[in-house]
């Protein structure tokens, strides 16, 4: 099926006129009945009024692909749901900023009690943890297609850095109470384990080869 043939039929089953076509897009009826009948194809700056005229994408119009609508849907979906991620993520850093701020303040200016300033710290550590957790798994978008699992030996090694970093970071932030430096440990394990996702990658390729 030709360009023109499809602006034909989108035009009937919008039920409109040649003369209604034309006049919202800004042009004569026989600019139209050239399109229609393939004596010529519209300009660049006449595709996007004419697919949102007709309710349709340019790639529809120019390949007659069409995309179902389950797939709009779910894009449109994933980008509400990477907001809020993003929104949810922010927010938790934020507790940890306010977190460091209160320990670095509360016990050396206002000489608060020691246990009583880090019970909040901790408080402030805690929310922000789940609301970033909980924005990945509730708002979490995956693409089922591009998406590489990892390696269940990989997701064993990340689970046992985080307990060993959990552990240090407890006990060295309980006996030195430098709580606004030890927060470090959980970047530099960060970084561990993306440097050990980054060796299992480049083993894998490897191996594809």
């Amino acid at each position: 099926m030709t360009i023109g043939e499809k602006l034909l039929n989108l035009r009937k089953e919008k039920h409109l006129s040649q003369e209604e076509v034309a006049e919202k897009l800004g042009v004569t009826r026989q600019t139209i009945s050239k399109w229609e009948t393939d004596m010529s194809t519209p300009d660049f700056d006449k595709i996007y009024p004419l697919c949102e005229l007709y309710g349709i994408t340019a790639d529809e119009l120019l390949t007659g692909k069409k995309r179902e609508k389950e797939e709009i849907r779910d894009e449109e979906n994933t980008l509400v749901d990477k907001k809020k991620r993003g929104t949810g993520i922010a927010l938790g850093v934020l507790f940890y900023f306010l977190s460091v701020i209160w320990i670095m303040i509360t016990i050396p200016v206002f000489n608060m009690n020691p246990i009583i300033s880090t019970g909040i710290f901790l408080l402030f550590c805690g929310i922000g943890t789940y609301i970033i957790i909980y924005t990945n798994m509730a708002y979490g978008t995956k693409d089922k297609k591009k998406e590489e699992k990892e390696p269940k030996v990989l997701k064993q090694i990340k689970a046992i850095i985080d307990m060993i970093t959990l552990l240090i970071y407890l006990y060295v932030s309980f006996v030195t109470f430098a709580w606004h430096i030890t927060w470090i440990l959980w970047v530099v394990a960060a970084l561990i384990e993306e440097i050990i996702k980054l060796c299992f990658m480049l083993g894998g390729k490897n191996n594809a080869k």
